[in-house]
């Protein structure tokens, strides 16, 4: 049996005049960049669909892009937890392709280089990873965030015991994917953004790709939701969008800082003025130490603590500040990252140590963790500023 007609990897689809060949992979697997390379020689399409976005194309192309990442921009558009999120699903990915010695994404690059080969058009079929991860995001309240961050931290030495035969399993299911498969169980809205949408969207973006003849490589894990949607009407524009963010927690983060002046001034009027002290102790000392706590796991540097300490039982109560913002400033400042932190991103990804040790993945583990300190020690501070009643 050709490649070509293998009926578990290779699908046959039409649309229209279109002869459209579905091709699903391994992301990181030797078997399935062999079989790109040969069912596109074989097809000589018009066009090669890939699974990537513009962003993650553009990093194939041009690998030293990462260089010119603005850390403090980062910070100040609040997008550090995607970034630690995305770094740490590369580091799966890269360290299951160096446990193969294969280049991760190794089969869209042949995918590319073959079509090229072939003069075909590539025609980039995924939605931007930039607005699955946001939209993820908001769908997802405090602790499932926490669970995502734990489950990510995790998931940094799993790979030991994987082989070549576990990685052609994998077909079944996307490898990042397969990181969230046991989030997405517990929370259906997460599935549907990760796989669902996305089965979607690729679907329409191959169906509609130019040329007659189109070879679509994708990973096999969305397969079958693709051929379930192919005769179904898709509308991407509703895809592409940023779902508003939630009126209760829009709504919340201006009540519950409210509500905790007002418990602060009922505590003062009712309780007198050691009652009143007493639960502003409480709230300075869970908040502060708590966020502190969080900057001290993430090893942050000691002019970052204090600044951590100093300001989540300020920032708490201030809907439009986060204390992980602060300290993730500090520690910029303070550990400035250099040329050498981001031209080793690559490598120190690869291990729990080196997203500790690089500074910029420091930085970020410093936002994430001392806003979850902060979180946290509001959530302790409010039962035990009621006590005073």
């Amino acid at each position: 049996m050709t490649a070509l007609n293998n009926p578990n990897v290779v699908h046959h689809l039409t649309r229209d005049d279109k002869e459209i060949t579905l091709l699903g992979t391994a992301h990181v697997s030797k078997e399935s960049v062999a079989l790109v390379k040969t069912v596109i020689e074989q097809e000589n399409p018009d066009t090669v669909a890939v699974e990537l976005c513009p962003s993650r194309f553009e990093t194939i192309k041009q690998k030293d892009q990462w260089r010119e990442m603005d850390i403090i921009k980062v910070i100040r558009e609040k997008k550090a937890f995607l970034l630690l999120a995305n770094f740490m699903l590369a580091s799966f990915q890269k360290r299951i392709a160096a446990k193969l010695d294969i280049k991760p994404g190794a089969e869209m690059i042949q995918a590319i280089e073959s079509g090229e080969a072939a003069g075909a058009d590539i025609h980039l079929a995924d939605r931007d990873i930039r607005i699955t991860l946001s939209r993820t995001w908001r769908t997802m309240g405090l602790w499932s965030k926490v669970k995502l961050l734990f489950q990510l931290i995790l998931s940094l030495g799993e790979v030991e015991d994987i082989g070549e035969e576990d990685i052609e399993n994998m077909k079944k299911q996307d490898v990042l994917e397969s990181l969230l498969a046991e989030l997405g169980q517990a929370m259906p809205v997460v599935k549907d953004i990760l796989i669902d949408e996305r089965d979607r969207y690729l679907c329409e973006k191959i169906r509609s790709a130019p040329g007659r003849k189109v070879v679509a490589v994708v990973g096999a894990g969305h397969v079958p939701g693709i051929k379930a949607y192919w005769e179904k009407e898709i509308q991407l524009d509703q895809l592409e969008q940023l779902p508003p963010k939630g009126r209760l927690a829009g709504t919340l983060k201006w009540i519950l800082p409210g509500l905790i002046l007002l418990l602060l001034a009922a505590g003062f009027y009712i309780g007198g003025k050691d009652a009143g002290t007493g639960m502003l102790t409480w709230w300075v000392v869970a908040n502060g130490v708590l966020a502190g706590l969080g900057a001290v796991i993430a090893l942050a540097h000691p002019l970052t603590v204090v600044s951590s300490v100093v300001a989540a039982p300020l920032t708490s109560l201030n809907p439009m500040i986060a204390a992980g913002w602060v300290s993730g400033l500090v520690e910029a400042f303070a550990r400035k990252p250099r040329v050498r932190d981001f031209e080793r991103l690559p490598q120190d990804i690869l291990s729990v140590k080196g997203f500790w040790k690089n500074k910029v993945t420091k930085i970020l583990l410093v936002v994430v963790f001392t806003n979850l300190g902060s979180s946290i020690g509001t959530f302790v501070a409010i039962p035990m500023m009621l006590r005073f009643f």
